[in-house]
Formats: structure tokens, C-alpha cells, sequence
């Protein structure tokens, strides 16, 4: 019974985003009709996939405990450069080409953590700065026009009334989930993560682990790059700035601890869709701009304070809870029966 009930706790531990999304949807709905009807539940899908995206490889490094704060710059440089490829080339070397330099950033960031020991903070920040100014050095600040169709219908096209946008989301978090779920590469992930010293002294090749990690971050944000040049028809040198912290809030909504070890790209893809709707629902209910940064940053400090007070949380209600008669303190308090029989 035991290990069941420890199961249980921890599934609820890291898919806590549910209960949470599940609270913003019931006060959404009952504070505007618009929110629970079919299109804007679509509205909400799309918006959030360039941001799960982000988080879903986002979800590998930090389970590693290591972060990659690159990834919207990532997304920026590589929408640019599959611009300018597809003015005069196909299509898959347009893609090609975008997934080039988001696998290459996340080489790069993976190399500089793992072979120059590099803070993971300080390395991708560095790849951050670097990579902006170099599209903007390429765009000269200027938007690139696409006029590719195939391309455009990456982020345009609606294949059963469902936007592509949300079944390359789906897609990905399908494969990437699997893959971190069940193969022997998402096994040593938890394992690095866990504990790193013990991980290399059973054999796992750390840096292996960790440079892949960052590579499959850098392809998830160029195919977030893609979606995002597709559905405005332009890449913008400035699209991904800030979405790093979006992604970086969504996995820790989803219930990955920062500490490493734990996680599951589940949780992060309900993180995405709890800031999806916040957003939308501040939209609908025309609250201010400025006012949805607050309402966000409060989401995500009460996720990280359930994620770091867990325990505490877990007491708590062991407190408040009411207790059995002849359990706890009450059987302690029982009067003790005899040996030998009654007297």
C-alpha cells in the first residue's frame, strides 16, 4: 500500500498545474461566457504552442538541473535565417537551415557547460546576447517578408478545424515525452539530474547527456521560430525576446523542480496552457497590460513555493484534517489491556 500512496503523492506533486488550470478555467467560465466556447478554447491552444514549444525543451535541461535562458533568441535567429533562405531555396532547405542554428546554438551552449564548466546561467545569457545581436546584425532591425506557401501553412493552415500550430505542439510533446518517459537516454536525464557523481560512477556519459539536452532545446525553439515567422507571414529579429521566461515559468508551473532530478513534460505542457489562459482570460476581461504581469508573476510564485514548501504543504493539511476516533494521539491515550486476562 505504501509504495502506492507514495505514487500517488508524487504524481500529484508534479501534475499540481492541473488543479491549478482546472481553478482559472472554473473562474474564467463563470466570470465571461466567452471563455468555454470552441474557438476561443482554439484561440488559447495556439497561443500557448510557440511558449510549449520553448518549455517542452526547456523541461530536459532543467531537469538536469541547468537552465537555458537562449532559447527566445534561439527562436528569433532562426526564424530570420529561414527567411532569408527561403527567398531563394526550397522549403525543407529553409527548415533545414532554421534547425541548423538552433541545433548549433544548443551544441554551443551544451559544449560551453560541459567541457569549459561554464554556469549554465552565465553560458546560454552569453548565447542569448550573442544571438540577438547577430539578427539584428542580419536583419539590420528590419522584419524579412516570407511568401513561401508551404511555409506559411506551417502556422496558417487548419487541417480538421484544429491550427497546425496545435498539432506540431501535440506532435512534440508525444515524441519528446516518450522519449524522456521511456528510453534509456530519458532514464539517464533523471539520472544526471538526480545526481550527477553517482550518474558518472554507474557509467552514464554526463556530458553526452547534457550536451543533447541542450540540442533538443535549440531544435524545439526553432520549430517554435517557424511557427511563429509562419503565422505573422514575417520573421521579426525581436520575436523571441522574453519568451525564454515564459517557458522557463511554465515548466516550473508543470511541477519540474529546479533542484533537477524530477519532472515530466505533462506537467509543462499544462504550465503552457495555465499561462494561455491567463492571458486570454485577463484579455477577455479587459484587464490591464500592465496589470497581467502581476497576475502572472503571482501564478508563478505560488507555483514555486508549492514546489519548494511541499513538505510543509503536506503537514499542514495533516494538521487541519480531522482525525479517526482510536487513530493517532486517541490510540495512544487507549487504555492498555492485560496479558494475562481479565481480572
Amino acid at each position: 500500500m505504501k509504495p502506492i500512496i507514495t505514487g500517488l503523492t508524487s504524481l500529484n506533486r508534479e501534475l499540481r498545474a492541473v488543479w491549478m488550470l482546472l481553478f482559472v478555467g472554473l473562474v474564467l467560465f463563470i466570470a465571461t461566457p466567452l471563455f468555454l466556447t470552441g474557438d476561443n478554447l482554439l484561440n488559447v491552444l495556439l497561443a500557448a504552442s510557440v511558449t510549449a514549444l520553448l518549455a517542452a525543451g526547456q523541461t530536459y535541461v532543467i531537469i538536469l538541473a541547468e537552465i537555458d535562458l537562449s532559447v527566445g533568441a534561439i527562436l528569433g535567429i532562426s526564424g530570420i535565417v529561414t527567411a532569408f533562405t527561403l527567398q531563394d531555396q526550397p522549403l525543407v532547405v529553409g527548415l533545414l537551415a532554421g534547425w541548423g542554428v538552433g541545433a548549433l546554438a544548443g551544441l554551443v551552449n551544451g559544449l560551453l557547460v560541459t567541457k569549459l564548466r561554464m554556469p549554465s546561467f552565465i553560458a546560454t545569457l552569453a548565447m542569448m546576447s550573442v544571438l540577438s545581436g547577430l539578427t539584428l546584425q542580419l536583419s539590420q532591425g528590419n522584419p524579412v517578408s516570407i511568401d513561401d506557401d508551404a511555409f506559411l501553412a506551417i502556422g496558417q493552415a487548419s487541417p480538421l478545424g484544429v491550427p497546425n500550430p496545435v498539432w506540431i505542439m501535440l506532435a512534440a510533446f508525444v515524441v519528446f515525452g516518450l522519449v524522456l518517459a521511456r528510453s534509456r537516454y530519458g532514464r539517464h536525464v533523471y539520472a544526471v539530474g538526480d545526481n550527477e557523481d553517482a550518474a558518472r560512477l554507474a557509467g552514464i556519459e554526463v556530458h553526452r547527456v547534457k550536451i543533447l539536452a541542450f540540442v533538443i532545446s535549440g531544435l524545439l525553439a526553432s520549430t517554435a521560430g517557424f511557427i511563429l515567422a509562419a503565422r505573422l507571414g514575417t520573421a521579426q529579429p525581436t520575436a523571441g525576446t522574453g519568451l525564454e521566461l515564459a517557458a522557463i515559468a511554465a515548466v516550473i508551473i508543470g511541477g519540474t523542480s529546479l533542484a533537477g532530478g524530477r519532472g515530466a513534460l505533462a506537467g509543462t505542457l499544462i504550465g503552457a496552457l495555465l499561462l494561455g489562459v491567463i492571458d486570454n482570460g485577463l484579455n477577455l476581461l479587459d484587464v490591464s497590460p500592465f496589470l497581467q504581469g502581476v497576475v502572472k508573476g503571482l501564478v508563478i510564485l505560488v507555483a514555486i513555493f508549492l514546489d519548494r514548501n511541499s513538505d510543509r504543504v503536506r503537514a499542514l493539511t495533516r494538521l487541519v484534517r480531522p482525525r479517526r476516533p482510536g487513530s493517532g494521539a486517541d490510540a495512544d491515550t487507549a487504555s492498555p489491556t492485560t496479558t494475562g486476562g481479565t481480572p
